[in-house]
Protein backbone atom coordinates (compact mmCIF):
# COMPACT_ATOMS: atom_id res chain seq x y z
CA UNK A 1 0.00 0.00 0.00
CA UNK A 2 1.28 3.70 -0.96
CA UNK A 3 2.69 5.66 1.87
CA UNK A 4 1.01 9.14 2.78
CA UNK A 5 3.03 11.11 5.17
CA UNK A 6 2.00 14.41 6.90
CA UNK A 7 5.00 16.22 8.35
CA UNK A 8 2.96 18.71 10.65
CA UNK A 9 -0.42 17.95 11.31
CA UNK A 10 -1.18 20.00 14.12
CA UNK A 11 -1.94 23.43 12.81
CA UNK A 12 -4.76 22.12 10.56
CA UNK A 13 -5.95 19.39 12.83
CA UNK A 14 -5.07 19.86 16.23
CA UNK A 15 -7.70 16.99 17.07
CA UNK A 16 -10.58 18.47 16.10
CA UNK A 17 -10.97 17.03 12.31
CA UNK A 18 -11.24 13.67 10.90
CA UNK A 19 -7.98 12.30 9.08
CA UNK A 20 -10.14 9.22 7.94
CA UNK A 21 -10.98 10.40 4.50
CA UNK A 22 -6.92 10.93 3.93
CA UNK A 23 -6.49 7.35 5.58
CA UNK A 24 -8.48 5.97 2.75
CA UNK A 25 -6.16 7.11 0.10
CA UNK A 26 -3.13 4.89 1.32
CA UNK A 27 -1.05 3.86 4.65
CA UNK A 28 -1.48 7.15 6.64
CA UNK A 29 1.27 8.81 9.23
CA UNK A 30 0.93 11.86 11.07
CA UNK A 31 3.51 13.39 12.55
CA UNK A 32 2.61 16.47 14.60
CA UNK A 33 5.61 18.53 14.15
CA UNK A 34 8.65 17.17 12.28
CA UNK A 35 11.90 19.21 13.09
CA UNK A 36 14.37 19.49 9.75
CA UNK A 37 16.61 17.20 10.90
CA UNK A 38 13.31 14.57 10.78
CA UNK A 39 12.58 15.48 7.73
CA UNK A 40 14.41 12.27 5.42
CA UNK A 41 13.83 9.55 8.18
CA UNK A 42 10.10 10.14 8.33
CA UNK A 43 9.69 10.37 4.36
CA UNK A 44 11.84 8.18 3.29
CA UNK A 45 9.29 6.01 2.40
CA UNK A 46 6.33 7.71 1.41
CA UNK A 47 5.28 8.04 -2.17
CA UNK A 48 3.15 11.34 -1.24
CA UNK A 49 4.03 13.58 1.21
CA UNK A 50 1.98 16.59 3.17
CA UNK A 51 3.30 19.46 4.80
CA UNK A 52 2.01 22.95 5.93
CA UNK A 53 5.38 24.84 6.95
CA UNK A 54 8.15 21.58 7.14
CA UNK A 55 10.62 23.42 4.70
CA UNK A 56 11.07 20.74 1.56
CA UNK A 57 14.38 22.15 -0.08
CA UNK A 58 16.44 20.70 -2.74
CA UNK A 59 19.14 18.51 -0.62
CA UNK A 60 15.82 17.13 0.61
CA UNK A 61 14.36 15.98 -1.89
CA UNK A 62 18.08 14.30 -3.57
CA UNK A 63 17.03 11.76 -0.27
CA UNK A 64 13.58 10.67 -1.32
CA UNK A 65 13.61 8.64 -4.07
CA UNK A 66 10.14 7.66 -3.83
CA UNK A 67 8.82 10.47 -3.43
CA UNK A 68 6.18 11.33 -6.14
CA UNK A 69 3.85 14.34 -4.93
CA UNK A 70 4.01 16.85 -2.17
CA UNK A 71 0.45 18.47 -1.04
CA UNK A 72 1.29 21.80 0.37
CA UNK A 73 -1.41 22.08 3.68
CA UNK A 74 -1.32 26.37 2.73
CA UNK A 75 -1.92 28.41 -0.36
CA UNK A 76 1.73 29.78 -0.38
CA UNK A 77 4.28 26.90 -1.31
CA UNK A 78 7.67 28.60 -0.54
CA UNK A 79 8.44 26.16 1.56
CA UNK A 80 9.48 23.54 -1.57
CA UNK A 81 11.67 24.03 -3.90
CA UNK A 82 9.32 24.15 -7.09
CA UNK A 83 12.00 23.78 -9.55
CA UNK A 84 14.27 21.10 -7.63
CA UNK A 85 10.87 18.87 -7.26
CA UNK A 86 9.95 19.68 -11.36
CA UNK A 87 13.52 18.08 -12.01
CA UNK A 88 12.52 15.28 -9.92
CA UNK A 89 9.32 14.77 -11.70
CA UNK A 90 7.58 15.38 -8.22
CA UNK A 91 3.65 16.88 -8.54
CA UNK A 92 3.09 19.85 -5.97
CA UNK A 93 0.01 20.81 -5.45
CA UNK A 94 -1.68 23.77 -2.88
CA UNK A 95 -4.71 24.51 -1.66
CA UNK A 96 -6.16 27.61 -2.36
CA UNK A 97 -8.98 29.35 -1.45
CA UNK A 98 -10.34 27.32 1.31
CA UNK A 99 -11.10 30.41 3.72
CA UNK A 100 -11.28 33.54 2.43
CA UNK A 101 -14.05 34.78 4.52
CA UNK A 102 -12.12 33.68 8.02
CA UNK A 103 -9.13 35.60 7.14
CA UNK A 104 -11.40 38.53 5.86
CA UNK A 105 -13.43 38.06 9.47
CA UNK A 106 -10.12 38.51 11.27
CA UNK A 107 -9.22 41.45 9.40
CA UNK A 108 -12.05 43.35 10.65
CA UNK A 109 -11.96 42.20 13.84
CA UNK A 110 -8.32 44.04 14.41
CA UNK A 111 -10.29 46.79 13.21
CA UNK A 112 -13.31 47.03 15.38
CA UNK A 113 -11.11 46.24 17.95
CA UNK A 114 -9.21 49.68 17.59
CA UNK A 115 -12.13 51.39 15.95
CA UNK A 116 -14.81 50.62 18.71
CA UNK A 117 -12.25 49.69 21.85
CA UNK A 118 -13.96 46.95 22.85
CA UNK A 119 -11.11 44.78 25.11
CA UNK A 120 -10.61 48.29 26.15
CA UNK A 121 -13.92 49.26 28.02
CA UNK A 122 -14.81 45.92 28.95
CA UNK A 123 -11.49 45.53 30.74
CA UNK A 124 -12.56 49.23 32.58
CA UNK A 125 -15.76 47.84 33.10
CA UNK A 126 -15.19 44.41 34.95
CA UNK A 127 -12.50 46.80 36.55
CA UNK A 128 -16.05 48.65 38.56
CA UNK A 129 -15.42 51.93 36.70
CA UNK A 130 -19.28 51.69 34.95
CA UNK A 131 -20.35 50.75 38.35
CA UNK A 132 -18.41 54.05 39.90
CA UNK A 133 -19.51 56.26 37.45
CA UNK A 134 -22.18 59.16 37.68
CA UNK A 135 -23.01 58.61 34.15
CA UNK A 136 -25.01 55.80 32.41
CA UNK A 137 -22.55 55.51 29.68
CA UNK A 138 -18.36 56.62 29.50
CA UNK A 139 -15.36 56.09 27.10
CA UNK A 140 -11.49 56.41 27.16
CA UNK A 141 -10.79 56.98 23.90
CA UNK A 142 -12.98 58.58 20.91
CA UNK A 143 -14.92 55.76 19.10
CA UNK A 144 -14.68 55.99 15.11
CA UNK A 145 -17.54 55.06 12.78
CA UNK A 146 -16.81 53.05 9.89
CA UNK A 147 -19.36 54.54 7.65
CA UNK A 148 -18.20 57.16 5.66
CA UNK A 149 -14.81 56.21 5.77
CA UNK A 150 -12.43 54.67 2.80
CA UNK A 151 -10.80 51.29 2.67
CA UNK A 152 -7.65 50.54 0.41
CA UNK A 153 -7.13 47.36 -0.20
CA UNK A 154 -3.50 46.21 -1.41
CA UNK A 155 -4.35 43.10 -3.81
CA UNK A 156 -7.63 41.87 -4.85
CA UNK A 157 -7.44 38.47 -4.74
CA UNK A 158 -10.26 36.10 -3.30
CA UNK A 159 -9.38 37.57 0.46
CA UNK A 160 -9.64 41.07 -1.02
CA UNK A 161 -12.54 40.79 -2.51
CA UNK A 162 -14.25 38.87 0.78
CA UNK A 163 -12.76 42.36 2.85
CA UNK A 164 -14.08 44.83 0.15
CA UNK A 165 -17.41 43.22 0.62
CA UNK A 166 -17.37 43.52 4.26
CA UNK A 167 -16.47 46.89 3.86
CA UNK A 168 -19.34 47.57 1.81
CA UNK A 169 -21.12 46.33 4.44
CA UNK A 170 -19.88 48.84 6.84
CA UNK A 171 -20.96 51.75 4.38
CA UNK A 172 -17.56 52.19 3.25
CA UNK A 173 -15.73 53.56 0.05
CA UNK A 174 -12.94 50.80 -1.15
CA UNK A 175 -10.26 51.83 -3.50
CA UNK A 176 -8.24 48.56 -4.90
CA UNK A 177 -4.19 48.78 -6.08
CA UNK A 178 -3.30 45.76 -7.69
CA UNK A 179 0.45 45.29 -9.92
CA UNK A 180 -1.87 46.05 -13.33
CA UNK A 181 -4.59 48.71 -13.31
CA UNK A 182 -7.97 46.90 -13.13
CA UNK A 183 -10.92 48.32 -15.07
CA UNK A 184 -13.14 45.61 -14.39
CA UNK A 185 -13.72 46.29 -10.60
CA UNK A 186 -17.85 45.70 -8.97
CA UNK A 187 -19.53 49.24 -9.09
CA UNK A 188 -18.59 51.21 -6.45
CA UNK A 189 -14.60 50.10 -6.70
CA UNK A 190 -12.28 52.51 -7.66
CA UNK A 191 -8.70 51.28 -8.68
CA UNK A 192 -5.57 54.04 -7.62
CA UNK A 193 -1.80 53.60 -7.91
CA UNK A 194 -0.64 52.92 -4.57
CA UNK A 195 0.75 55.91 -3.66
CA UNK A 196 -2.86 57.29 -3.79
CA UNK A 197 -4.29 54.51 -2.04
CA UNK A 198 -1.51 54.64 1.01
CA UNK A 199 -2.60 58.71 1.13
CA UNK A 200 -6.16 58.72 0.47
CA UNK A 201 -7.42 55.52 2.72
CA UNK A 202 -8.52 55.96 6.43
CA UNK A 203 -7.74 52.20 6.64
CA UNK A 204 -5.35 50.65 4.42
CA UNK A 205 -5.72 46.03 4.15
CA UNK A 206 -3.21 44.24 2.67
CA UNK A 207 -3.92 40.62 0.53
CA UNK A 208 -0.72 40.70 -1.95
CA UNK A 209 1.45 37.55 -2.33
CA UNK A 210 5.11 38.57 -0.84
CA UNK A 211 7.35 38.64 -3.67
CA UNK A 212 11.31 39.56 -3.91
CA UNK A 213 9.70 42.82 -5.46
CA UNK A 214 7.78 43.83 -2.65
CA UNK A 215 9.19 42.50 0.67
CA UNK A 216 9.30 45.41 3.18
CA UNK A 217 7.29 47.55 0.93
CA UNK A 218 5.38 49.36 3.88
CA UNK A 219 8.09 51.21 5.65
CA UNK A 220 8.47 54.84 6.75
CA UNK A 221 8.64 56.94 4.20
CA UNK A 222 5.30 55.21 2.82
CA UNK A 223 2.97 55.04 6.63
CA UNK A 224 4.15 58.92 6.22
CA UNK A 225 1.91 59.06 3.22
CA UNK A 226 -1.10 58.02 5.89
CA UNK A 227 -3.23 59.72 7.57
CA UNK A 228 -2.56 60.24 11.28
CA UNK A 229 -6.21 58.79 12.00
CA UNK A 230 -5.33 56.05 9.79
CA UNK A 231 -5.11 52.04 10.44
CA UNK A 232 -3.01 49.10 8.64
CA UNK A 233 -4.39 45.77 8.19
CA UNK A 234 -2.11 42.77 7.38
CA UNK A 235 -3.40 39.17 7.46
CA UNK A 236 -0.97 38.73 4.50
CA UNK A 237 2.62 37.99 5.13
CA UNK A 238 4.53 39.70 7.96
CA UNK A 239 7.36 40.67 5.41
CA UNK A 240 5.47 43.06 3.30
CA UNK A 241 6.28 45.22 6.70
CA UNK A 242 9.46 47.33 7.71
CA UNK A 243 8.89 45.94 11.78
CA UNK A 244 11.04 48.91 13.03
CA UNK A 245 9.53 51.55 10.88
CA UNK A 246 6.02 50.25 12.24
CA UNK A 247 6.54 50.42 15.50
CA UNK A 248 8.01 53.45 14.95
CA UNK A 249 5.54 54.86 13.33
CA UNK A 250 2.75 53.75 16.05
CA UNK A 251 4.72 55.24 18.88
CA UNK A 252 5.10 58.58 17.20
CA UNK A 253 1.70 58.98 16.16
CA UNK A 254 2.21 58.84 12.31
CA UNK A 255 -0.88 56.50 12.00
CA UNK A 256 -3.51 55.81 14.57
CA UNK A 257 -3.31 51.85 14.64
CA UNK A 258 -2.39 48.39 13.52
CA UNK A 259 -3.96 44.83 13.13
CA UNK A 260 -1.49 42.35 12.33
CA UNK A 261 -1.84 38.71 12.15
CA UNK A 262 1.35 38.04 10.49
CA UNK A 263 5.00 38.90 11.16
CA UNK A 264 8.40 38.65 9.37
CA UNK A 265 9.27 35.98 11.75
CA UNK A 266 7.13 32.78 13.40
CA UNK A 267 6.74 32.78 16.18
CA UNK A 268 8.22 36.00 16.62
CA UNK A 269 11.74 37.14 18.73
CA UNK A 270 10.83 38.73 22.52
CA UNK A 271 12.95 41.44 20.97
CA UNK A 272 10.46 41.73 17.49
CA UNK A 273 9.83 45.90 18.45
CA UNK A 274 5.66 45.39 17.18
CA UNK A 275 5.17 43.30 20.41
CA UNK A 276 5.89 46.55 22.51
CA UNK A 277 4.64 49.18 20.01
CA UNK A 278 1.05 50.99 20.77
CA UNK A 279 -2.11 50.62 19.26
CA UNK A 280 -1.10 47.39 18.01
CA UNK A 281 -3.21 44.47 17.98
CA UNK A 282 -1.75 40.96 16.79
CA UNK A 283 -3.12 37.50 16.57
CA UNK A 284 -0.80 34.72 16.20
CA UNK A 285 -1.32 34.06 12.56
CA UNK A 286 -4.93 32.02 13.18
CA UNK A 287 -7.25 34.13 10.43
CA UNK A 288 -7.17 31.46 8.45
CA UNK A 289 -7.62 28.56 11.42
CA UNK A 290 -11.90 28.88 11.80
CA UNK A 291 -12.78 24.95 12.09
CA UNK A 292 -14.92 25.80 8.94
CA UNK A 293 -12.25 26.65 7.39
CA UNK A 294 -9.78 24.10 8.17
CA UNK A 295 -11.95 21.37 7.27
CA UNK A 296 -12.52 22.81 3.65
CA UNK A 297 -8.64 23.16 3.69
CA UNK A 298 -8.66 19.44 4.49
CA UNK A 299 -11.00 18.17 1.96
CA UNK A 300 -9.39 20.39 -0.47
CA UNK A 301 -5.96 18.29 0.16
CA UNK A 302 -7.44 15.21 0.10
CA UNK A 303 -9.07 15.52 -2.69
CA UNK A 304 -6.02 17.24 -4.32
CA UNK A 305 -3.70 13.77 -3.49
CA UNK A 306 -7.26 11.75 -4.89
CA UNK A 307 -7.40 13.44 -8.50
CA UNK A 308 -3.36 13.04 -8.52
CA UNK A 309 -3.47 9.43 -7.98
CA UNK A 310 -6.21 9.13 -10.55
CA UNK A 311 -4.12 10.78 -12.80
CA UNK A 312 -5.53 14.29 -13.34
CA UNK A 313 -3.53 16.33 -10.60
CA UNK A 314 -5.79 19.82 -9.91
CA UNK A 315 -3.99 22.75 -7.71
CA UNK A 316 -0.44 21.90 -9.61
CA UNK A 317 1.95 24.86 -8.51
CA UNK A 318 4.77 23.74 -10.40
Amino acid sequence: MQRIVVLDGVPLNPGDLDWQPLAALGALQVHQRTLPEQVVERAQEAEFVLTNKVVLDETTLAQLPKLRYIGVLATGVNVVDLAAAARRGIVVTNVPGYGPESVAQMAFAHLLHHTSRLAQHDAAVKAGQWSESPDFCFWHSPLTALAGKTLGVVGFGDIGQAVARIAHGFGMSVLVHTRRERTDLPTGYRWVSQSALFAESDVVSLHCPQTEANQGFVNAALLRTMKPSAFLLNTARGGLIQEADLAAALRDGVIAGAGLDVLSSEPPSADNPLLAAPNCSISPHNSWATLEARQNLLNIAIGNLAAFQSGTPRHQVN
